[in-house]
């Protein structure tokens, strides 16, 4: 018998997760289907029974209900915890518990592309739920220092750091990192960027959490600059390689990771 796993999200046209996840179930000979499920807000609250119901055994959450759902699961991860969202449900005797898989795929993303980010300064975009995971991670791996870029900086606190608009980023001295979190410029908003070419210059690295399309404008600007650039597929699939592992019960080998990401 199959075992049923999916995604939570609003809109997930761009997705690329059930291909992702069939790769992997290939590549472990798990039989299993992953499904897309599109949720209105309003319906949230319903998810977590409707899951159970269904018999499926684990979902992945994306935006934007990484932190709203996780209100509605019996446990939390000490990870998720720390970091205040979830973006992976276990689903066992019909208890569910939140974890986040978004931690470890950021971590093999940089790994993969030899990015080190002890002692650097770093600049995220937006303060949502892939933010609040990729915030964790490079605190908990030295990085010297983070400043958070928010259309409201007025109205967001993160954890005691500085938090600027998006008009200051010309204002600011020279950083190493930036790290777009928000939506800005995935498919089918193509043609924007979060940030202008000329503030893209004040960095050495540019990594985007969009995978979709692989070069984004924000991307592009960063190439045509001679700086280095990391998309977020890496970590997409590095995300579900944790997630399966946590609802299977297996650990798999990161050469598996690397043939389903050549796969996608």
């Amino acid at each position: 018998m199959e075992k049923l796993y999916g995604l939570i999200g609003e809109k997930l046209g761009h997705s690329f997760s059930s291909n992702i996840h069939s790769s992997i179930f290939s590549e472990m000979n798990i039989k299993g289907y992953y499904h897309l499920f599109e949720v209105k807000r309003e319906n949230l609250k319903d998810v977590v029974v409707g899951l159970n119901a269904l018999g499926i055994e684990g979902a992945n959450v994306t935006i934007p209900y990484k932190v709203d759902i996780m209100k509605y699961l019996d446990k939390i991860s000490e990870e998720a915890k720390q970091i205040g969202a979830v973006n992976t449900i276990c689903i066992k005797d019909g208890k569910t518990v939140g974890y986040n898989t978004d931690y470890y795929g950021f971590g093999m993303m940089l790994e993969k592309y030899n990015v080190d980010i002890k002692n650097r300064k770093v600049v995220i975009l937006g303060t949502g739920g892939v933010s609040k995971a990729v915030t964790q991670y490079l605190i908990d791996n030295e990085v010297d220092n983070i400043i958070f870029v928010s259309r409201n900086p007025n109205k967001i606190k993160v954890n005691g750091f500085k938090v600027i608009g998006y008009d200051e980023i010309k204002l600011l001295e020279k950083q190493d990192i930036v790290i777009n979190c928000t939506p800005c410029g995935m498919y089918p908003d193509i043609d924007t960027s979060p940030i202008t070419k000329e503030g893209i210059s004040k960095f050495k690295i540019v990594i985007d959490m969009i995978y979709n399309p692989r070069e984004t404008m924000f991307l592009k600007y960063a190439k045509e600059k001679g700086l280095k650039i990391v998309n977020g597929l890496y970590m997409l699939v590095g995300q579900a390689v944790k997630a399966e592992e946590i609802w299977n019960n297996i650990k798999i080998d990161n050469n598996v990771l690397d043939n389903v990401y050549r796969e996608i």
